[in-house]
Order: structure tokens, then sequence, then C-alpha cells
């Protein structure tokens, strides 16, 4: 199977291609930058692998929670490479994909996934890895949410390790629960082909105009007797 993965939920821009099992895959910090990032990221992945989007199978996107500019350019440009070829689309959660990135890079199997939602929230879940050691499923323990940051519910146990932006902007967010916090780790779109890769294999791939961003929060502003609230 090939496919091409896209990222964009965050301050980076990810594309990857996964090439039967092999992956190639390339990444910028993008800030406000992913519209005209990613793809020409993704035709330079092309022409560096001798790939064309002719040969794909599918299309995979990082379907959030994050930003919501970033969220529908992930989306649109998934869709617009499905469109015109006729191929499956499949979103995934930018919490799988940062529970997953954290596995890769330090092996870890129970992560709370923390985004900075902005409005003095957070993106929150508690992932814990599914069989073997090198597989890339996961469980939420603690369901994704929006929430301020001192109403989130712990994660239930020890051994966790915080990953994401949430833990930047709020560093003292459940540090009781937390053995190793680290921030630095995002969402990308190796992590992202990596989750796909299985679950389009066993047919879980929709239509391309199905697919849609998992925003969990709607609202994009809070009025200023709201924030005083919070």
């Amino acid at each position: 199977m090939r496919f091409a993965a896209i990222e964009t939920s965050g301050d980076w821009c990810s594309v990857a291609l996964w090439l039967d099992g092999e992956t190639a895959c390339v990444e910028q910090r993008a800030v406000n930058r992913h519209s005209e990032l990613a793809l020409p990221m993704l035709e330079d992945l092309f022409g560096k692998t001798g790939v064309s989007a002719g040969e794909l199978d599918a299309v995979a996107f990082g379907a959030g929670p994050g930003s919501f500019t970033g969220l529908r350019i992930a989306c649109g440009l998934a869709q617009g490479l499905a469109f015109a070829r006729g191929l499956p689309v499949i979103g995934i959660s930018s919490f799988e994909a940062l529970a997953q990135e954290a596995a890769q890079s330090s092996g870890v199997t129970r992560v709370v996934a923390c985004i900075d939602a902005r409005m003095r929230e957070v993106y929150y879940a508690a992932l814990e890895k599914q069989g073997a050691p090198h597989s890339s499923s996961w469980r939420e323990v603690v369901p994704g949410q929006c929430v301020a940051p001192h109403d989130a519910q712990p994660p239930p146990g020890g051994g966790w390790v915080g990953c994401g932006s949430g833990f930047g902007a709020f560093p003292g967010f459940m540090e009781k629960e937390i053995l190793v916090k680290r921030p630095e780790v995002h969402p990308t779109a190796l992590a992202v082909a990596q989750l796909a890769a299985p679950r389009l294999a066993a047919g879980e791939g929709v239509d391309a105009a199905a697919a849609a961003p998992l925003y969990i929060r709607e609202k994009v502003a809070f009025t200023k007797q709201e924030l005083e609230k919070r």
C-alpha cells in the first residue's frame, strides 16, 4: 500500500509517504504558513522518492484536535488529493499521533496528551498502548476533551508521561500525576502514517467527502465575561 500523510494541527507542518511499509517524511516549523508549505513539501517528497500522486492508494491526515485553520488545511489537502483519484481518506487523532510520536522516541506506553487550546483551555486525553511493544494501537483511558487545566480529570494509576504543547503553556498541569513532561513532542505525519497503515489495510478509509476534522471545541472565542469566570 502507498499513501500520503499530512499533519498541520499545530506549529509544525509535516508530510510523509508510506511506501509498502517504508516511510519518507519531512517537517518544518510553520506557525501560520501551513497553507504555503504543505503542498510544496509533499510535491518535493514525491520528487525525492520517485512516486507520483497517481500511484497513491489512500490519503491520511491529522484530524485534530488542534488549530482550527491547520485542521482544515490538512483535511482539505487530503480531500483534494483523494477526490480526483477516488481514493479513501482516513483522519487520525492528534492525541494518538502525540502518543505514537512519544513511543517512537522513548518507548513509553502510557501518555497524557495535552495540547494548548488557547482561551485558557487544553485539549486533553490519556492513552495507553495496546498489544505488542511495537504495536501502533492506543486506547483512550481518559477520553479526549477540551477543559480548563484545573478541571481535567487525572488518569488512573501511575507511570504516565506528559506530551504536547499544553505542558509548555501550563507547566503545572497534572504536576503530581506525571512522571516526565515533554512539551516539545508534537504530532507528526510519520506518526499519522504509522497509525493509519493498519486501519487503511483493514478498509477503514472513507470517501473523501466524508472526511472531517475533529474539533472537540466548536467555539473559537470567549466573551470577556466568560473568560473572567475561568
